[in-house]
């Protein structure tokens, strides 16, 4: 019998029991920043969970863009879903090394062009190989399916719709960069970027969510103190971006856990709108029921 997902959050025990399931596809969405060595894709070509295959973040995203790893085309996704072996009927668990930092996106990216079968290993490959669960460095070569996307114009805001959000402050903006990125005490990764954040945007930093030793979700109740102690009310709707739209997917995820569907995300996130121009950028910390 096919497997089914008990939830969009699943365990190493779950995973480990439905390797062998053959409308399983793992996919490893590992991410690092320009710069930092060894590759992503390297490290998955060191060792990797049996069967996963490894879903570029930069390499599946809009090539006719400056912006790194934007969303691609519903036809582009459509190519790369499907070389990746993933049908429209597969279940998809997706996982990256430190628990809960780039899966989010693969997860957010999948979501967007309509697959829903799609869930996040707890803890990621940190937690699997504590467990000393098997890994391997062989490549699984999938057979090409014929992947259909449904584009969800509803999860994804433009910089045009943030500038318009300014004033009507209709959704709120929740940032999951680091402290001092978001008040422009660290500068930015990438070069040229001004420092700061989006007026009037809340800060938690993805990492937050995560417990540090073994990468797991943190309960849904602490999940929920999060948000709200960071000033988001749960009842509004909610924008979440980061510094190029990678660990706000975490933050999204992680609302949805806790049953908030009315999320969007910002794909150009900071390295679009810290850009020199005309956006305008506030510093310091966020200010949340009139205080700092």
């Amino acid at each position: 019998m096919p497997a089914t997902l008990p939830g969009s959050l699943v365990s190493t025990e779950w995973l480990s029991a439905h390797l062998d399931q053959p409308n399983l596809v793992i996919l490893d969405g590992s991410f690092k920043l320009p710069g930092v060595t060894p590759l992503a894709s390297e490290d998955f070509a060191t060792r990797h969970i049996p069967g996963a295959r490894f879903f570029d973040i930069d390499a599946i995203a809009d090539d006719g863009t400056t912006l790194p790893h934007m969303l691609p085309s519903s036809e582009a996704f459509e190519r790369h879903a499907s070389d990746l072996g993933i049908a429209n009927e597969s279940i998809v668990v997706i996982y990256d090394t430190p628990g809960l930092m780039s899966a989010g996106r693969v997860w957010w990216t999948l979501r967007t062009f309509g697959h829903d079968r799609v869930a996040i290993l707890d803890g990621g490959l940190k937690k699997w190989l504590s467990e000393a669960r098997p890994v391997t460095d062989e490549v699984t070569r999938p057979a090409s399916t014929s992947f259909r996307a449904k584009f969800a114009p509803a999860a994804v805001r433009s910089k045009a719709q943030l500038l318009d959000n300014l004033t009507s402050q209709a959704e709120q903006v929740i940032d999951a960069r680091s402290a001092g990125r978001f008040t422009a005490e660290e500068k930015e990764a990438r070069p040229g970027l001004r420092s700061g954040h989006i007026p009037g945007s809340l800060n938690l930093p993805f990492n937050a969510l995560t417990d540090p030793q073994s990468g797991e979700v943190r309960p849904l109740p602490e999940i929920r103190a999060a948000f709200e102690d960071a000033g988001l009310d749960l009842a509004e709707p909610v924008i979440a971006s980061c510094g190029s739209g990678v660990t706000a997917a975490a933050l999204a995820f992680a609302l949805h856990l806790v049953g908030k569907q009315d999320v969007a995300i910002y794909d150009g996130a900071w390295t679009e709108w810290g850009q020199p121009g005309d956006t305008p950028v506030a510093t310091g910390a966020a200010k949340t029921g009139g205080g700092e």
